[in-house]
């Protein structure tokens, strides 16, 4: 009987851990679950209470970009680095320009490390955010209309502090590396 208990303890123990991981952890497949995947962003986004901290290579959804902004009129602090070469070549789709002249948004450009015969700068490529300090969205998806409806993507979205913490030092380091974007 002492063993069946135990089992049976084990049990209703793996099923509320496994339970509380889904709970906390969305992982989506694009194009396939796009809809799904741009409403956890926006959800995420209008949730947000304190910060939100995104690193992107290319941004030209207008939806995310309305709802950030909408974030820093609520006071939410946004600061996003995107990458020097894109947001340059894509000046007129870019939702760079169109963020940074909200109050509460900052922006900057981060240029990739020099290679080591000095040839060429890298580029920053992460396509990150970190919702008040503890929730994380990562993935290979852009925020760009390509990215939710051509392109086969992956997006994962977990409530996880050690990783929101350790990104977001990450976030700081790039940073400083980072110019201001003007």
């Amino acid at each position: 009987m002492r063993k069946k208990f135990k089992l049976f303890y084990l049990i209703i123990v793996f099923v509320s851990l496994s339970s509380n991981l889904i709970a906390n952890n969305n992982f989506y497949l694009l194009p396939q679950d796009a809809d799904k995947a741009l409403s956890a962003i926006l959800k995420n986004i209008d949730n947000s209470k304190e910060s939100i901290k995104i690193s992107i290579y290319n941004f030209t959804h207008k939806k995310i970009a309305k709802r950030l902004a909408s974030a820093a009129k609520r006071g939410v602090k946004i600061e996003i680095i995107f990458d020097e070469r894109s947001a340059n070549k894509q000046k007129k789709r870019s939702m760079l320009y169109f963020l940074a002249k909200y109050k509460n948004i900052t922006v900057y450009k981060l240029k990739g490390k020099i290679s080591k015969r000095k040839k060429y700068h890298g580029i920053m490529h992460l396509k990150t955010a970190i919702f008040d300090h503890k929730k994380i969205l990562f993935g290979s998806a852009n925020w760009s209309y390509s990215a939710f409806s051509n392109n086969y993507e992956l997006l994962y979205i977990t409530k996880d502090y050690a990783m929101a913490k350790k990104l977001e030092k990450y976030f700081e380091e790039m940073k400083k590396r980072s110019k201001l974007f003007k």
